[in-house]
Order: structure tokens, then C-alpha cells, then sequence
């Protein structure tokens, strides 16, 4: 049985360690781990340990990631909110490019070939950014009431999220269907659609995991880095890897959208109406879509 100790100081993640095996808990429930800051340096500290075979990411409080968060979505390019009658300055694109290739293409990158087993252990909610992030993971465990979706596209950007890695995850009629519509659909859902691996019920979630974790680590450590170097060959291959550049790129073209008059405009609700109120007024005005 996995006893996991404290193994290291981050901000806002938790690093522990069981044997061969190392778990990252993203630790902001207040923002349902949006914006942690210190999973990139608690991953390094898992690579770097040749000992560890395999890494346990989950979440602390009601979810394992609520996606991007969308207080700072805009504004983590440098970009100021105008005022009323004032008209939205632009921020360079070289900005806007930088910090893209960075989260959606190295970070994902990071995840998708990371050289140990990677297991997610979903709960509550696993979203957007967040979700597309942890579909390059190994194994995707998930609470049968746990709801997936890709719900930023309701910022105004259908299929914009769509990938490769979705594609053959859940086939293409029903990555469209995500990606178009935004809906979110439960674990047990996700399991019959290819989306996660397995679906089981909250209160066994942890223990599942854990199981597959202590059966993972028997594997010898030479053996999992030559099927890692495998999977990322056959991406390669493939055209994952090539499909997230795209990625990244499309991100930020889309930074430039424009709405109009009759279109629903999250930034401008989020200026008049403040985050809450803004997301609720935008998933009223998709609610067709979530039936």
C-alpha cells in the first residue's frame, strides 16, 4: 500500500513520494487550480530522480483544474483593460506568441513525453487548457461524476481546440462534438467515448489510482524509458507533436478575434460585470448547446 511523505517545498502544489512512486497535488482550491505556478518546478524535480518511475497528479479541494483562469486570460500578455468609450490597446505580437509557445506547446510537450508513467487522477472538474494539457498523460483515471469539457471555446472560438491528440483519443465526430458545443460530459461518458481510461466512483478514486500506480512501478525503469522513447517516435509519426504547434499558433491568432455587435464578447462582459457574473451570462447565452 502507497504511503506517501512530503518530499519537497513548492508554493502551490504539494510533492510527496512512496517508494518508486512521486504524486503532485495541485494545491489552489480557491481558484480550483487555475494559475498554479510551481508544477512546472515540482515536474522538474520528478525527472530529475531516477528513482521515480512513476507520477500521481491530481487536486486538491473540488477539482483536479478548472481550465485557464479567466481573471487573467488577456491579461497575461501585458494587455490593459480599457474603460468605457475607450478602445482595447493592442499588445505586441511577439508578447502574445512568447508566452503561447511557452504554456501550449513546451508545457505540453512536457506532459505528452515526460519520461516517467504519468497518471491524472480527476475529480470535480477537469477543464479546457487543463484538460487538453493532461490528455498527453499515460493514464487517465476520473470520478464518474467528475465533469470534462472544453468549455473555453465558448470565449468565441469554436474547434479552435480541437487536436490530433483528442482525435485519437475520442475519434473525430465526437472530438468535434466538444469541441463545438462546449458541453461538459461526465467520467462515465468520457470512459465509453475513448476521452480517459477509466471511470470509477469518487469515493474508490484515490484507491484505483494508487493500484494502478503500485502495478505501474513494477516495471524496470530501462523498460519505461524505451516505451517512452517509443510513444514519442510514434507521435512524431503520427503528427501529434506537429499538431501542437499548430496549437500554440492558433492560440494566438485567436487573441485577435473580433466580435460583433450581437456576439456574445467575455472581455467586455468581464469589464462591465466582473468574472462570475461574466461567466454565468456567457453559458447563458450558449445554453443551446447543453442540450
Amino acid at each position: 500500500m502507497l504511503k506517501f511523505k512530503k518530499a519537497g517545498d513548492f508554493e502551490d502544489v504539494i510533492y510527496e513520494r512512496s517508494g518508486y512512486v512521486a504524486r503532485i497535488t495541485l494545491n489552489r482550491p480557491d481558484t480550483m487550480n487555475t494559475g498554479v505556478k510551481d508544477f512546472g518546478k515540482a515536474l522538474a524535480t520528478v525527472e530529475a530522480a531516477d528513482d521515480i518511475k512513476v507520477l500521481i497528479i491530481r487536486g486538491a479541494g473540488r477539482a483536479l483544474a478548472a481550465g485557464a483562469p479567466l481573471n487573467e486570460v488577456g491579461f497575461v500578455y501585458g494587455w490593459k483593460e480599457p474603460k468605457h468609450g475607450e478602445k482595447a490597446p493592442k499588445t505586441p505580437l511577439r508578447h502574445r506568441l512568447k508566452f503561447d509557445r511557452s504554456v501550449f506547446w513546451e508545457q505540453a510537450l512536457k506532459m505528452l513525453f515526460f519520461p516517467k508513467i504519468t497518471i491524472v487522477q480527476a475529480h470535480g472538474y477537469l477543464l479546457g487548457a487543463s484538460m487538453d494539457m493532461y490528455l498527453g498523460c499515460d493514464f487517465i483515471v476520473g470520478a464518474e461524476d467528475c465533469k470534462f469539457g472544453e468549455i473555453e471555446v465558448r470565449l468565441g472560438i469554436p474547434n479552435l481546440t480541437i487536436t490530433p491528440l483528442m482525435i485519437l483519443r475520442c475519434g473525430l465526430t465526437r472530438a468535434m462534438d466538444l469541441c463545438l458545443t462546449g458541453r461538459m460530459i461526465d467520467g462515465k461518458e468520457a470512459e465509453r467515448i475513448g476521452l480517459i481510461n477509466r471511470a470509477v466512483p469518487a469515493d474508490k478514486l484515490e484507491e484505483e489510482v494508487n493500484r494502478y500506480a503500485e502495478g505501474f512501478a513494477r516495471f524496470p525503469r530501462d523498460g519505461i524509458a524505451m516505451g517512452k522513447a517509443s510513444k514519442q517516435v510514434v507521435c512524431d509519426i503520427m503528427g501529434i507533436t506537429a499538431g501542437m504547434t499548430n496549437s500554440w499558433m492558433m492560440h494566438t491568432m485567436q487573441t485577435n478575434i473580433h466580435f460583433e455587435d450581437d456576439e456574445f464578447n467575455f472581455f467586455k462582459a468581464r469589464r462591465d460585470m466582473g468574472v462570475r457574473d461574466a461567466i454565468h451570462a456567457r453559458n447563458k447565452f450558449y445554453e443551446l448547446l447543453d442540450k
